[in-house]
């Protein structure tokens, strides 16, 4: 039987949804005619692409950006870039540790709305690795290896943390052409949260084991995103690519 101080919890947490749903569902997005999406450690640009060609097929215009990954200023600055090159509104796309960019370069005047893909949401000066410490370790970081400065994930976790839900023969591909990052990259911090300011929009990986699923619940529900849940591995932009595209396509104002 629920104690009185359980049910006390249970009834703040769901006033807490209710009000964060109503917070979320306060306005409809602009439409958009544009998408720009970056991509997170351990992959490249490339790694849209089941998403973009669902975007195409709706009539968008959608670009990825080669996310440097040499520091957060620089990931910035090459997203601003791209941003820069869209005609009007732009839904702006993050994965993973690219929502770090997603929050900064989101501010872009023509940013009409956020996506979040299992990804990053820090506030204003926040230390996500504080943030981030709140909750269990995701596998994932114990399999990161360095060569000097740069960083890479080891094929096991790769393989198995990941990206787990996709076929092998696949994954080792993916494996075979991650991209490495820089230290430096792990040391920025966001100096403003565009999700205080623009409609967001988040997909939970309810099975990931690179960022922890209750971190990225906290953090689509401390924006007040619009929330989908996808069972999936981190990779949820490969292995399950219509359901985020339908996710952005009504960040674009074009619900399905």
């Amino acid at each position: 039987m629920m104690d009185r101080r359980a049910f006390s919890a249970t009834l703040g947490a769901a006033a807490s949804l209710v009000a964060t749903a109503g917070v979320a569902a306060a306005s409809a997005p602009t439409k958009a005619r544009n998408v720009v999406l970056v991509h997170g450690l351990f992959a490249d640009g490339s790694s849209w692409s089941g998403v973009i060609a669902r975007l195409q097929a709706a009539g968008l215009n959608a670009i990825s950006v080669q996310n440097p990954l040499t520091t957060l200023a620089a990931g910035v600055a090459a997203t601003q870039r791209a941003l820069a090159l869209q005609d009007g509104p732009t839904v702006l796309v993050g994965h993973s540790f690219s929502g770090m960019i997603v929050t900064e370069a989101g501010m872009h005047p023509n940013v009409s709305a956020l996506v979040y893909v299992a990804a990053r949401a820090p506030d204003a000066g926040e230390d996500y690795a504080a943030l981030a410490g709140g909750f269990p370790t995701p596998p994932a970081s114990a399999g990161i290896i360095f060569d000097g400065d740069e960083g890479r994930l080891s094929e096991a976790a790769f393989l198995r943390d990941f990206a787990g839900d996709l076929p092998a023969a696949q994954a080792k591909v993916l494996f075979a052409v991650q991209a490495p990052f820089r230290k430096a990259l792990l040391a920025g911090k966001t100096t403003q949260a565009a999700w205080r300011s623009k409609p967001s929009f988040y997909a939970v990986s309810t099975e990931d084991r690179t960022i922890n699923p209750d971190l990225e619940r906290f953090m689509a529900r401390r924006m007040g995103a619009r929330t989908i849940e996808v069972k999936a591995s981190h990779l949820s932009l490969i292995s399950h690519p219509a359901e985020i595209a339908n996710l952005i396509l009504q960040a674009a104002g074009l619900a399905r």
